[in-house]
């Protein structure tokens, strides 16, 4: 059983996310870990239906996707209910009301190489607004060499671009409104940054920040667990196209309507503890 208050958020880390778009709270969920260690390989025995495979047959090792599992998976939704995360993004936003998204996990089995285009969230998903975070979780240690890349400001950059798969690297069919994701080699270096992280860590970023993975070789696995969170701002909006995740129950919406409270459930955002815990 895990007690305990929601994650302390100094003004510090505050004002880096702010500022960066990007920041870290450390040691925020350390007692999460081995119940979600525990939950994601009940995961991967039984993916869900939008899970993906980002690596060819042909690639070694093995990087595998999987989200919106938070309603069938009882740690996943322990976790968004009672860790404190939704207090967290609360913070983080300056919300008094906080609601998810989606959960997303992450698996890159030892030798994996198979890097992340660099990329943002909000153009793959059917929501816009100004006050999103996710908050991604490590369940292994993530130096700096494997780790994921920011550009940091790139979320008051005020540019979208289009968004791609990670298998291929190909941009999504019918976005062509937007221009390419930029490369590595075309980037500013002074302004990338990149976090070592330990099992626990909370990664928090703006869902407009630019970030992505090199293709380096995973040595061991790196696990990640994340949380999506939206606040008051975010409305529905028609791409014209795919999505991640494709939300096939929103059709029918019109962009700027907003999002149905049963998919999209607002969470308190202090934890009850008497009923705080995790459970496999």
């Amino acid at each position: 059983m895990i007690t305990g208050d929601p994650p302390h958020l100094d003004s510090e880390t505050l004002n880096e996310f702010r500022r960066s778009g990007v920041a870290v709270v450390r040691r925020a969920f350390t007692g999460w870990v081995e119940p979600l260690r525990a939950a994601l390989e009940s995961n991967l025995a039984e993916p869900g239906p939008w899970a993906t495979e980002n690596t060819s047959a042909e690639e070694p090792g093995r990087f595998f996707d999987d989200y919106c599992n938070w309603n069938r998976i009882p740690t996943y939704e322990d976790f968004v209910r009672h860790s404190g995360a939704a207090a967290l993004a609360a913070a983080l936003l300056g919300v008094d009301r906080i609601r998810l998204f989606h959960e997303h996990v992450f698996v890159k089995e030892n030798g994996t190489r198979h890097g992340t285009p660099w990329h943002q969230d909000l153009p793959y998903y059917c929501v816009d607004g100004r006050q999103t975070v996710t908050i991604y979780l490590p369940l292994d240690p993530m130096g700096r060499e494997t780790g994921v890349e920011f550009l940091v400001g790139s979320h008051r950059d005020d540019r979208l671009y289009r968004p791609a798969k990670f298998l291929t690297g190909k941009s999504y069919p019918g976005r062509t409104d937007l221009a390419p994701p930029p490369s590595t080699e075309t980037l500013d270096r002074s302004r990338i940054v990149v976090h070592e992280l330990e099992p626990g860590d909370a990664l928090v970023f703006d869902f407009r920040t630019l970030h992505g993975s090199p293709s380096t070789v995973i040595e061991g696995r790196r696990r990640a667990f994340t949380t999506r969170w939206i606040g008051a701002d975010v409305r529905y909006v028609d791409r014209g196209a795919e999505t991640s995740p494709p939300y096939p129950e929103l059709n029918g919406l019109r962009t700027g309507d907003p999002l149905p409270e049963d998919l999209f459930p607002f969470i308190p955002i202090q934890p009850d503890r008497a009923e705080t815990g995790a459970r496999d």
